[in-house]
């Protein structure tokens, strides 16, 4: 019976966002240096919440506006039951509230709510049958592995287990100021802040003998991308990789990917691709070095596409 207990193994996604429906939570995430903030909000809480943290991985966490979802990975059913308690029990969302409080600035953040999925079902509707809700867990078998991302993450966040909680006098500095926290910060400047967008804004690079401005990958150049690239989304993942040293692209990330989201398509690797790329590069994911990679392999008209080539981005 201890053998049998021992590999018990189950799934479920955590829905967290503000009760307002505002994106903050993927906002904060997105963002490369408060990332590593978010992220121990949320390791924080899971562990203040059920007294002990191990038994249970976070394997990845999406965002999907105005939703943060984390998957989590149990290995153990009295680990599962206890989480499912904290839940329902509401500690798990205060100590998540005043964590995303201490550790991501939010000083004034709105109310957050959640919701716990197994598969396609919903468990608050009867979350207080813990036996259902183990059942449902404990039929979600991961099929991958923690993401490359939440390692780097979880390994930042045993090395820094050691910090003090930053003052609230210097909270209000983190979005402007050099984290103390970063997977993927750049040297600090020493202009006034906002100088690095001011330049990004004036920058060009030339295209097909043309000028373009240099701007962030928008909403509709992702689109795009992930319906016209094809086949070839993993070449550009590549190019991007070695034009940038995107540390979310490394190996094996790509062939990772292709597996995870093979049954909804290559629209969906793509785009799952490229997400990956402007959440780990912020502000540097910008629109040269997407078509940089385009250009790298062949993809020209469809570089062309994003440009508008012959439209208002040209100077």
């Amino acid at each position: 019976m201890a053998a049998s207990m021992d590999k018990w193994v189950g799934s479920a996604h955590l829905f967290v966002r503000a009760i307002s429906g505002a994106d903050v939570l993927p906002t904060f995430y997105r963002d490369p240096q408060l990332k590593p903030c978010v992220y121990r909000a949320l390791r924080s809480a899971f562990a203040e919440s059920i007294k002990d943290f191990s038994g249970v991985d976070i394997l990845k966490i999406h965002c999907s506006d105005p939703d943060l979802i984390i998957q989590l990975k149990f290995h153990k059913e009295k680990k599962c039951l206890k989480f499912l308690q904290s839940y329902y029990r509401g500690k798990l969302q205060e100590a998540l509230q005043e964590n995303l409080k201490v550790f991501s600035s939010l000083t004034s953040l709105e109310p957050i709510k959640m919701e716990l999925k197994a598969g396609a079902e919903k468990l608050d509707s009867f979350i207080q049958e813990e036996e259902r809700c183990l059942a449902y867990i404990s039929q979600q078998k991961p099929d991958h592995l923690r993401d490359e991302e939440i390692t780097e993450l979880e390994e930042l966040f045993m090395s820094l287990s050691f910090q003090e909680i930053l003052p609230p006098s210097l909270k209000s500095q983190l979005s402007s100021d050099p984290p103390i926290l970063t997977l993927n910060s750049s040297p600090p400047s020493s202009g006034p802040p906002g100088i690095s967008e001011s330049l990004l804004k004036e920058d060009i690079f030339i295209f097909q003998n043309q000028q373009f401005a240099n701007r962030k990958i928008t909403a509709d150049d992702h689109q795009k991308f992930a319906k016209l690239v094809s086949k070839k989304w993993k070449q550009v993942g590549r190019s991007l990789y070695l034009q940038t040293k995107c540390r979310a692209l490394r190996d094996p990330f790509i062939d990772n990917l292709a597996i995870e989201y093979d049954r909804e398509g290559l629209y969906e690797q793509a785009y799952q691709m490229l997400r990956r790329y402007i959440d780990s590069e912020g502000k540097k994911a910008t629109v040269q070095n997407l078509v940089a990679a385009l250009e790298d392999n062949g993809l020209i008209s469809l570089a062309e596409e994003i440009l508008g080539f012959h439209q208002s981005d040209l100077l």
